[in-house]
């Protein structure tokens, strides 16, 4: 089975096709504005991950009397080096650690079904600018 999918990417000009490869655990339903899901993109086998650096917060912790921490992403592994016509699926944490990638996806606002369990995504987010 192929873990890519292909997605039309249109602006004034011209079309082109953009693969997107999942490389998150997890296959990911991605819905419209309405929440009906659109197409669902197979997990690719290869897995994307991020390093989390925890560093204590003291003045947190005494104010609240609960522990508290601050977290800052760390190394990213897994991850692909760019390649024309291809898109990366990735977690929310993986994309927020690369900014300087545009080449990364993560899923959007999650869509909860009727009975509260999540469905899929609403569209996907990414760091901005063009591949």
């Amino acid at each position: 089975m192929n873990a890519s999918r292909k997605w039309l990417r249109s602006n004034s000009r011209h079309h082109d096709t953009m693969n997107i490869r999942n490389l998150t655990p997890h296959a990911v339903t991605v819905c419209g504005g309405d929440g009906k899901p659109l197409q669902t993109i197979q997990p690719s086998g290869q897995v994307a991950r991020v390093s989390m650096a925890t560093t204590p917060d003291t003045e947190l912790t005494l104010a609240t009397g609960l522990p508290v921490v601050t977290v800052k992403p760390g190394q990213v592994t897994g991850l692909p080096d760019p390649q024309a016509g291809v898109m990366l699926l990735v977690s929310m944490a993986v994309r927020v650690a690369v900014p300087h990638r545009r080449d990364v996806l993560s899923p959007g606002e999650l869509v909860r079904g009727a009975d509260g369990q999540p469905v899929g995504c609403r569209g996907l987010v990414g760091n901005g600018g063009a591949a």
